[in-house]
């Protein structure tokens, strides 16, 4: 039988545990978070994995090896309780990661069991299940009072954008080029529908023609090279094309690209920013810092 590192280590000849289902349960995380990395998740997520079973740990004040479904349904009900309940979408996380977790000390392949066996007279079992766990059963899990802004509401929120540009500019204080540059990264959030790591992400190049829609030039959709990925694989690609409701993304990079913009050395490579601080449109700059003097 094949038996993890974390288990060889805890059999170490001349190791004395002074606290040693505090010492077993801390092995288990770590080679929980080792096969995590094995399968390619991020280490943030195998950091929040970690934590959260940590957390349900805390909460029964027991461990793997004493586990029952009971404590599962404890703390569901503790998460959706109190002053700040949690979404139901969070709790559901919590469940798959404690059935992972359980899943990883529970396989005969890993050693667990007989080690738990050995040391404590007793073995982890799995103690999730379709009758005590959320199930996802929705494409949308946000709360129902949540909607979208419409046009007029994110008008006026570009216009505050662009605003702040301006009392910049006019009061001549540091921080124009900044506020240009966050103004645009918000209306191409908002104009092609980009999650946060996508418009980070953005370049020149990213910008692309499109034959159907000749009117829209060298902006007719964008190409998004850092999407959302799979779980243990690379960010996957996408083209977003550009919509006519949402001209002002199309304008801003358009004027920003086309009017008196000149190239900006951020001492790792070359970012395009706009020449005129003072103009409503700027362009996502994304790695490093870009300095420059706003006129």
């Amino acid at each position: 039988m094949d038996r993890s590192d974390e288990v060889l280590s805890l059999r170490s000849r001349g190791v004395v545990l002074l606290n040693e289902p505090a010492a077993v349960f801390g092995a288990m995380l770590e080679g929980f978070a080792r096969q995590q990395t094995s399968r390619g998740l991020a280490s943030q997520t195998i950091l929040v994995r970690r934590w959260q079973v940590e957390r349900f740990q805390r909460f029964t004040e027991t461990y793997p090896w004493q586990w029952l479904p009971g404590d599962v349904e404890d703390f569901t009900t503790h998460l959706l309780s109190g002053a700040r309940p949690l979404a139901r979408s969070t709790v559901r996380i919590y469940h798959l990661t404690i059935r992972a977790f359980l899943n990883f000390v529970t396989d005969q392949r890993y050693g667990w069991v007989a080690e738990c066996r050995s040391r404590f007279g007793a073995v982890p079992t799995q103690v999730c299940f379709e009758w005590n766990t959320v199930a996802h059963t929705a494409d949308f899990e946000g709360r129902p009072g949540r909607r979208p802004l419409d046009y007029d509401e994110l008008e006026a929120l570009f216009a505050v954008a662009d605003g702040r540009v301006d009392e910049l500019v006019g009061q001549g204080r540091k921080g124009a080029l900044a506020a240009l540059r966050d103004a645009q990264l918000l209306k191409t959030t908002y104009a092609w529908g980009l999650r946060r790591r996508e418009v980070l992400g953005l370049d020149l190049v990213d910008l692309r023609s499109n034959p159907k829609a000749p009117q829209w030039g060298s902006f007719a959709l964008i190409h998004v090279r850092h999407g959302k990925s799979s779980k243990g694989s690379i960010p996957k690609r996408r083209s977003v094309l550009s919509l006519p409701e949402f001209e002002v993304g199309d304008r801003g990079s358009t004027d920003l690209c086309r009017e008196g913009s000149r190239s900006v050395s951020s001492g790792r490579e070359s970012r395009i920013v706009a020449d005129r601080a003072g103009h409503p449109g700027g362009l996502p700059v994304s790695g490093s810092t870009v300095r420059a003097v706003a006129r």
